[in-house]
């Protein structure tokens, strides 16, 4: 019976120390005082939103206003306007380069930035329309003239003056002209004349000279007496 009592009080939770008390008790503050922060943030979300609705309805009443630049926000506040302005029908880039200083632009659909206007703010230069219709209308001049070069081809250089005429005090004016004169083919190049030949005989007339020297010359032989 002892043992089973004690087995029973063994397995039963002690009273809480004082320690953990007071860590419970803190962990409850953490938690409200998170609870608050949370639905405090909700609403200024909300509180945002609405005065981001009631900017935008006023500018789509505007008839005056094509565009409007807004102050630099946070990255929540940033997507909540975009989220405002998607819902309205209108347009809107972020534009900036830290996170702290990147500021919201809406436009009206009728008057949306062209990609040069978009290059500009990202440069963060202001948009001159009249500059940018003098740059567009000097890239079209540049194009136009390339293609009227292209079609003429390559220039055709022409000196100044004629160097005849540069020298003429030298050779002349006739003297290219008298110095001229018409080449002719030797027909006989590679023929030797017949007086230059050393033997005038025919072909048949030398054997028959030759043949002789040798009957002459065997008859000598046949004539002689042996010793």
């Amino acid at each position: 019976m002892a043992d089973l009592l004690g087995s029973i009080l063994s397995s039963m939770e002690r009273p809480p120390s004082v320690g953990d008390q007071e860590t419970r008790r803190k962990a409850r503050e953490q938690a409200a005082c998170l609870k608050k922060l949370q639905e405090q943030e909700k609403r200024q979300k909300v509180e945002f939103r609405k005065r981001m609705e009631k900017e935008v309805s006023d500018f789509i009443q505007d008839s005056g206003q094509t565009k409007r630049k807004f102050q630099p926000m946070n990255k929540i506040e940033r997507s909540i306007l975009h989220d405002v302005v998607e819902v309205a029908g209108l347009t809107s880039f972020s534009f900036g380069e830290d996170d702290e200083c990147r500021y919201v632009m809406i436009f009206k659909k009728e008057f949306a930035p062209s990609d040069e206007e978009l290059d500009s703010y990202r440069r963060g230069e202001e948009w001159d329309p009249q500059q940018a219709e003098e740059k567009r209308r000097l890239k079209e001049l540049a194009q136009w003239q390339e293609e009227e070069a292209a079609q003429k081809g390559p220039a055709i250089v022409s000196p100044v003056s004629d160097y005849k005429d540069k020298y003429s005090h030298l050779i002349g004016k006739g003297a290219a002209k008298d110095a001229a004169h018409m080449l002719q083919a030797n027909k006989t190049y590679g023929c030797v004349p017949v007086a230059n030949k050393r033997d005038t005989r025919s072909i048949e007339e030398a054997m028959n000279e030759i043949r002789a020297k040798k009957r002459l010359r065997q008859s000598g032989e046949e004539g002689t007496p042996s010793s």
